[in-house]
């Protein structure tokens, strides 16, 4: 494996892994200041990390959110400069007041390379699968 993908793998696992745990602090920190989401759930699009957290602690208050578990599987990175396209498909455990569910959905998460050489994710599109 070349460098660069070590690296983009490296920063989506650890993304997969931080939201898989629900350590909010590391799975955040993932994720450039200006980095825009689209979630099938959702009837906008925010257009920050910070509007996600915000709307990440309105889930965890008014609906007891909870991750218990995520895998991850069906990988692809592809890369244009210094953007790569990491898409995967995602199960994942979830907990609502206190009553599981699982989803299953395609993920495409857009990293950047910063001056500093990390990779960090600049967008984040989920759908359902059918």
């Amino acid at each position: 494996m070349n460098p660069t993908l070590e690296s983009v793998t490296a920063a989506a696992n650890r993304l997969v892994d931080a939201f898989g745990r629900h350590d909010t602090e590391a799975y955040f920190a993932a994720f450039a200041p200006e980095a825009t989401f689209v979630f099938h759930n959702l009837d906008r699009v925010l257009g920050s990390r910070e509007d996600y957290r915000a709307e990440w602690r309105l889930w965890e208050e008014r609906d007891g959110f909870r991750i218990v578990e995520c895998r991850s599987s069906e990988q692809r990175i592809q890369f244009a400069g210094e953007i790569a396209i990491f898409t995967h498909r995602v199960e994942t455990k979830l907990e609502f007041n206190g009553e599981s569910s699982v989803t299953d959905e395609r993920e495409t998460i857009v990293f950047q390379r910063r001056p500093d050489d990390v990779w960090l994710a600049v967008h984040e599109h989920l759908s359902k699968c059918s």
